[in-house]
């Protein structure tokens, strides 16, 4: 038997020694109890001491026994220390050895898994036959074109159901306008039409058996009103467990067969209602769910457009030419059986392909007034060039792919070209491979587009000082032009701001030669763009004569389908959406929620719908999408032969500065921006100045109209200590007209200035009056917009007085056409009057019709926000109506206007009393006293606001607030005459 080195200590425990087996016959060893301290000696040769080292024990590798002999020697001192102290030195030896194991399995190169090859069949035609030609599409039968609103009435079960959320999310991505009603049961139809104009394009129904079990009434009615109007309706037919399996659909010559499982889904070549979707091969595999429809008729007016295959060989129900054939789960019916066309699925929209051919379906049946056209226009940009940590960058062979990839593309989409955005502080801080990738990308710039980001990655709103933010900029600059590791370039002037910093140094070699003339760059996190940071659109225009940015905040980030664009200080703002790829998406099997979540974005999914829903879209990605798994360039190449497979659209690429101005070809009605309150949306106040608050937007808007009064309750509520105005404007005075004019357009930090922080927010109360505001058609959009909150006050007299006020108000200032034109040749001109005496008669009459203003802002306040003042009692003892405002707006202290206010006899008005008697007062353009209006004049407009004072007595009862005291007399004079 071979000699086996084996452990013992000597009797006296001092050394361990290591002795061959069988070497003499006293062995020692040394154990652990819970009463020998630290080690007890014990004679193995004793049979009682059996248990300690023997022949039998088991042997320990001798390398192993040296490196504990070592050990020993190290803690050998330590024998007479206590039991815990060893233990410590042991747990720190254990976590030494777990920190050298743990860098050993990080730095060791990892099995790396084979790269996702891009999807790219467009189905099989196993099952299928042999491929068919694609049918061009049929014309659309000729529309009511002028006879027909072109808006959509939708029918839901219910305001949270999730097929009518479907529904209504397309039409919103579409920006088509709708109309959604609860389906009625029996009776509650709708108001279909106008003075015999139709409201309505086309009418869907969430649920096909409301619209088929209407009452006779309601059907007929309906049925009339599509077969004149030539509207059509589509309609979904959702199986549920009781269900008949069979079954006729009432009054239609079709069978409806339910509860299906389904497979090998193909698009019919022949239906005539296709525009965008590509009649594509079989495409195999189950449909989702066991809950499908298909339908079965022999008249002619049904023509299949989606089929499908069961699932089995056998099915639950028999007919004739069911088994083994083509079933259809989309019918369109083509009117031939009572005149009114239809479309009708046999299940919801949770199938990728019935959203397509639904959209398709509402271009058919509205003539294609409601359609998309087939042009798309994509960029991609690649965020955070040379930004990023280690093992997440782009290296040599990776920059080559993204080449061959865009090569590729360029095939399919013409002018693809990737646009990537840079900050240069962080090129080569990679490994040397990732280093060699960075240099590989600009030996190639010329093969790309270049934007830039910040010097520093750095969040624009940070920056408070423009010229801060502009010296950032100039050293990306800077980057671009030169090989530049710090300082100023040797071609640019040295300044103080560009000098280098500590262990910089210059780079004196090589020029990079980045493209900078691009005209687009895109801010870090969006920060700046919106919500507006100033400097950084100003700063922009003057380093890069930047014309285009992009952001996914405006005007909010979700839902996506809400994402627009503006124009601001004359730069173009296009939506980005996003396409699930984001820093921490790097791997293929790693994807949150896993790699099937990706591939159902892009066959069909949110990627797919992005496209086809959107005539422009700019997509977010980051270099880290572009390396270790490249799923950036798997995302892109995977949809663009997708949608070539099944759409009919044409892909293309255009550089942001003309993508820009296209979408404003498209869109001209989002030209002007829509300011929303920062701090009603946390991610907009993370990337808003910290200098910046809310508490400087008013609490309550005075909004006119103008000579009724508002200056009166300015100066009125402006006594309140708890009440403070704005600022007056150097151009405007008092009011700062900011909601309905060019102040719009400089953005809300302009409007904020004119308002003081208060002192205390939640007691404070800021206001504004502009008279201007009331009859405005943009004002309570863009009041509701920014401040949801605030109160509406407004004051409104006899809308005749009013015109009256504001003819004599022009006089006075010396308006040429109030000189050379009586009042009643003003309000009674007509329609082939100048056009300057149209202009003044407008701004005599329009603001009186009442009604229609307040329901205009009504459209976008509740009415608890809305005050009607009597301009009359308000003139006669304004006491009374500035308690009511005090107890409208829950002002506290209560302010007693009837011992603050004094009527005073030389103005002919209420001023504020000051002791001593005397009074302060408005300027002496208020309170003016002028002739009388003529008989003819007042006559002429007592008949011509007689229903707009109708208008606006219902308005008030339906609003719960009392009739002004002027609004009474001139219903009661009506009446008599």
């Amino acid at each position: 038997m071979q000699d086996v080195p084996v452990l013992f200590w000597s009797e006296d425990v001092a050394t361990p020694r290591l002795v061959q087996e069988g070497e003499g016959e006293a062995r020692v060893g040394l154990i652990l109890s819970p009463d020998s301290g630290i080690g007890e000696v014990k004679d193995h040769s004793s049979p009682q001491n059996s248990f300690l080292p023997s022949p039998e024990v088991v042997p320990i590798a001798s390398s192993f026994l040296l490196a504990m002999l070592q050990l020993w020697k190290v803690v050998r001192p330590a024998r007479q220390l206590e039991l815990h102290r060893l233990i410590l030195l042991l747990i720190g030896f254990s976590l030494v050895s777990m920190g050298f194991l743990a860098y050993y399995v990080s730095t060791s190169p990892k099995a790396k898994e084979p790269l996702p090859l891009p999807l790219g069949d467009c189905g099989s035609s196993g099952a299928a036959g042999p491929a068919r030609p694609p049918v061009p599409p049929r014309p659309p039968r000729p529309p009511e074109t002028t006879r027909t609103e072109p808006v959509v009435l939708v029918f839901v079960e219910s305001a949270y159901s999730q097929l009518g959320q479907e529904i209504v999310a397309i039409l919103e991505s579409s920006r088509f306008r709708y109309s959604t009603e609860l389906a009625p049961g029996r009776g509650d139809m709708p108001t279909l039409t106008d003075d015999g104009h139709g409201r309505y394009v086309l009418v869907i129904y969430e649920n096909l058996l409301k619209y088929v079990n209407l009452d006779s009434w309601s059907r007929e009615l309906l049925d009339r009103y599509c077969v004149e109007y030539g509207v059509g309706i589509i309609g979904f037919f959702r199986a549920h467990e009781h269900s008949l399996l069979s079954a006729q659909l009432k009054g239609f010559p079709l069978f409806l067969h339910s509860n299906l499982g389904l497979r090998d889904y193909q698009v019919n070549p022949s239906a005539p209602l296709l525009h965008l979707t590509r009649p594509s091969r079989l495409e195999p595999g189950p449909l989702p769910g066991d809950d499908w429809t298909i339908f079965q008729s022999n008249h002619s007016t049904y023509e299949p457009v989606l089929l499908a295959s069961h699932r089995t060989a056998e099915l639950p129900v028999s007919g004739p030419g069911l088994r083994r054939a083509r079933l259809p789960t989309v019918v369109q019916d083509l009117g031939l059986h009572d005149g009114i066309q239809r479309v009708l699925f046999g299940h919801g929209l949770s199938f990728w392909l019935h959203k397509l051919v639904f959209v398709d379906a509402v271009a058919y049946l509205t003539g294609k007034r409601l359609c998309l056209d087939l042009d798309r226009y994509i960029l991609v940009d690649i965020d955070d060039i040379f930004v990023g940590k280690e093992g997440t960058r782009m290296k040599v062979a990776d920059v080559e792919a993204l080449l061959t990839t865009q090569s590729k593309l360029r095939t399919l989409v013409p002018n693809f070209t990737f646009n990537l955005g840079f900050s240069g502080k962080f090129y080569h801080t990679g490994t040397e491979e990732e280093d060699a990738g960075d240099d590989m990308l600009l030996k190639h710039r010329r093969e790309f587009w270049w934007f830039p980001h910040m010097w520093s990655h750095m969040q624009p709103h940070l920056f408070h000082n423009r010229s801060v933010l502009a010296d950032q900029m100039r050293l990306n600059k800077q980057f671009a032009l030169f090989s530049f590791c710090g300082g100023t370039p040797p071609s640019l002037p040295s300044t103080p701001q560009t000098s280098p910093g500590p262990g910089e140094s210059l780079c004196h070699s090589q020029e990079h030669g980045i493209p900078t003339d691009l005209g687009y760059a895109v801010a870090p996190h969006h920060s700046g763009v919106y919500p507006i940071h100033t400097q950084l659109y100003e700063a922009w225009k003057s380093v890069w004569g930047i014309q285009v940015t992009s952001t996914e905040e405006y005007p909010h980030l979700r839902p996506a389908r809400y994402r627009r664009g503006f124009i601001h200080n004359g730069i173009m703002v296009l939506p980005r959406q996003t396409c699930g790829l984001f820093t921490h998406t790097i791997f293929y099997n790693e994807y949150p929620g896993g790699s099937r979540e990706l591939d159902r974005s892009i066959r069909g999914g949110e990627l797919f719908l992005t496209v086809l829903l959107n005539p422009i879209s700019v997509f977010m990605t980051h270099l880290s999408n572009y390396g270790n798994d490249r799923l950036g360039l798997y995302t892109f190449e995977s949809l663009v032969r997708f949608l070539q497979c099944w759409t009919r659209l044409r892909l293309q690429t255009l550089p942001p500065v003309p993508l820009a101005r296209k979408y404003f070809e498209l869109f001209p009605q989002e030209r002007n921006p829509l300011w929303q309150n920062p701090c009603d949306d946390k991610r907009h106040k993370d990337i808003w100045s910290k200098e910046k608050t809310c508490d400087r937007l008013p609490k309550f808007l005075i909004v006119g109209p103008q000579k009724t009064g508002t200056t009166a309750v300015h100066f009125f509520l402006s006594l309140h200590p708890a009440v403070t105005s704005n600022f007056p404007s150097p151009s405007t005075f008092e009011e700062i007209q900011f909601f309905n004019g060019p102040n719009y357009h400089k953005g809300i930090d302009w409007y904020m200035d004119f308002f003081p922080v208060p002192s205390n927010a939640s007691t404070d109360f800021l206001f504004e009056k502009s008279a201007t505001y009331f009859d405005s058609e943009v004002v309570p959009r863009r009041g509701a917009a920014l401040l949801p909150r605030a109160k509406i006050i407004t004051v409104l007299t006899n809308p005749a007085d009013r015109a009256y006020s504001w003819y004599q108000h022009q006089r006075a200032h010396g308006d040429p056409v109030a000189l050379n034109y009586t009042f009643y040749q003003v309000i009674s001109a007509s329609s082939q009057a100048p056009l300057v005496l149209r202009s003044l008669q407008s701004r005599c009459l329009v603001p009186g019709y009442y009604s229609t203003h307040l329901q205009r802002w009504l459209t976008y306040y509740p009415s608890g926000q809305l005050l009607i003042v009597d301009g009359q009692e308000l003139r006669i003892n304004p006491a009374t109506s500035m308690e009511t405002i005090q107890k409208f707006l829950g002002i506290t202290p209560f302010l007693n206007y009837t011992r603050t206010l004094r009527f005073d006899e030389d103005k002919g008005f209420w001023c504020q009393g000051l002791e001593g008697g005397k009074t302060r007062c408005l300027g002496k353009s208020k309170g003016r006293r002028y002739p009388d209006m003529d008989t003819e004049s007042r006559l002429f407009l007592t008949d011509f606001f007689r229903n707009h004072n109708l208008e606006l007595s219902k308005l008030l009862i339906r609003l719960g607030q009392p009739a002004p005291l002027w609004l009474r007399e001139e219903l009661q004079h009506s009446s008599v005459g």
